[in-house]
């Protein structure tokens, strides 16, 4: 059965964009990171994504993304213009009707695959709430941003214990991968 894995490059200081929203800190040689074998192994295991409404927003044309799955966005209003670069393998689908939905289309079509849950914080934080991730993979960047989009914030989920599973690292940035345990 699909694994549900969030995860996200974050400063050291735990922001996934600085103060006006800028990600080029987070991602200054982006081209190295896809190409690494932490990047390789979830674009080889994923089956489907699942992405906030903003995620899908930062892309104009899909057509050379590097995961070409079936993606699910979690959104209150689904966009008035289809997304570019669909194709066989990449198709868009927006939920209206919650996380949990979100999942379970993406879990559906993943089939014996893994759903990456790629952003944004509220999205991965409402998942997580919820109780619906089974892994945490997060990206720790060797910069302090000092302000900027947490991605997690202060918020009424329960605590969550994680269990550290594999530790790892590249330049400038620490892989870190942690199993979500049962409340």
């Amino acid at each position: 059965m699909a694994k549900v894995i969030a995860g996200m490059v974050m400063s050291l200081d735990g922001f996934v964009s600085d103060r006006n929203g800028d990600l080029s800190r987070l991602y200054p040689d982006f081209a190295a990171m896809q190409a690494s074998a932490a990047v390789q192994e979830a674009i080889a295991s994923t089956g489907a994504v699942v992405m906030g409404r903003r995620s899908y927003e930062m892309g104009d044309d899909y057509s050379d993304y590097e995961f070409q799955a079936p993606i699910f966005v979690l959104t209150h209003e689904p966009p008035d213009e289809p997304a570019k670069g669909q194709n066989d393998n990449l198709s868009f689908t927006f939920v209206t009707d919650g996380i949990d939905r979100a999942i379970a289309l993406a879990k559906s079509a993943a089939g014996e695959k893994d759903v990456t849950m790629i952003g944004g914080p509220n999205t991965i934080c409402q998942a997580l709430a919820a109780g619906l991730i089974d892994e945490l993979h997060l990206e720790v960047r060797g910069v302090l941003l000092g302000d900027g989009l947490a991605l997690f914030g202060r918020s009424d989920r329960p605590p969550t214990e994680l269990d550290l599973i594999d530790i790892s690292q590249s330049p400038g940035i620490i892989h870190l991968r942690y199993r979500v345990l049962p409340s």
